[in-house]
């Protein structure tokens, strides 16, 4: 009887074991595959409430911004705010110029005012500033042959010829005795370059197409007094087509000087 009943408790003992043991490792596998489950599921859904939520969060702070703004208009330091000032300073320098330009007026006007009315008369002509006008002793000696009829050899105030009349004022002006052939005048003249001119020098031209046959009196930008076929003495421009066509060249008596300075 003793020998039946020890192999029935050690049945018993093993099935136990087997039980406790299926139980126990049951058990480690659930808590050893749940636990990972419930660890993710939990900080997801944390995660998706946060990134909900953040929108309506960054909403806030841009419009908590704007009256942050404000305050910048009251600071009184260098800040852009502050341009008016900085523009009013830029614009009282650029003052000095107009002073200036104001001082220049003053002396044209004054230069005006003493000028005589034979200036005024060729700063017309000469389409020129009373104060770029020749001396005011060469304007009235060749002003005082303006309008004379032309005439051929003539040398007088009652005709004039174009050589005869460089001939009397140059000997007005300068006290020289110029040849009474415009060709002559040419020849013994130094050759000077167009914009080498000067007053009082002599340009020459072909009018008939055989070399120099008209002669006159430069007076500066680019006008010339001379006695003219149709219209007698008169000024006219040098790059006026017709006698840009005809211009031979201009001409230099060196050492004249004016007689007279008034």
């Amino acid at each position: 009887m003793v020998k039946n009943f020890f192999p029935a408790i050690a049945i018993v003992l093993c099935l136990s074991s087997c039980s406790a043991l299926k139980t126990l490792n049951f058990s480690n596998n659930k808590q050893a595959y749940t636990a990972p489950v419930e660890n993710d599921i939990q900080p997801a859904k944390f995660i998706n409430e946060i990134s909900v939520t953040a929108p309506a969060a960054s909403e806030k702070t841009i419009v908590r911004t704007e009256p942050a703004m404000k305050p910048k208009k009251s600071v009184s330091g260098p800040r852009l705010d502050d341009q008016a000032t900085m523009t009013y300073e830029v614009r009282s320098t650029v003052a000095a110029p107009v002073k200036v330009e104001n001082k220049t007026k003053a002396e044209t006007k004054s230069a005006i005012e003493s000028a005589a009315a034979v200036q005024f008369k060729y700063a017309v002509l000469l389409k020129t500033e009373v104060e770029n006008l020749p001396s005011k002793s060469l304007l009235n000696i060749v002003d005082q042959w303006y309008g004379v009829r032309y005439r051929t050899g003539g040398n007088t105030k009652s005709g004039v010829d174009c050589s005869g009349f460089t001939v009397a004022v140059f000997a007005a002006a300068y006290g020289i005795s110029l040849p009474r052939v415009s060709r002559e005048q040419y020849r013994i003249s130094r050759k000077i370059s167009t914009t080498e001119l000067q007053e009082g020098d002599l340009v020459f031209f072909n009018t008939r197409g055989s070399g120099v046959s008209h002669v006159g009196v430069y007076l500066g930008n680019n006008k010339f007094i001379h006695a003219s076929v149709s219209r007698g003495v008169m000024v006219n421009d040098l790059f006026e087509s017709y006698y840009a066509k005809r211009y031979l060249g201009a001409g230099r008596i060196d050492d004249k000087q004016l007689v007279s300075n008034d």
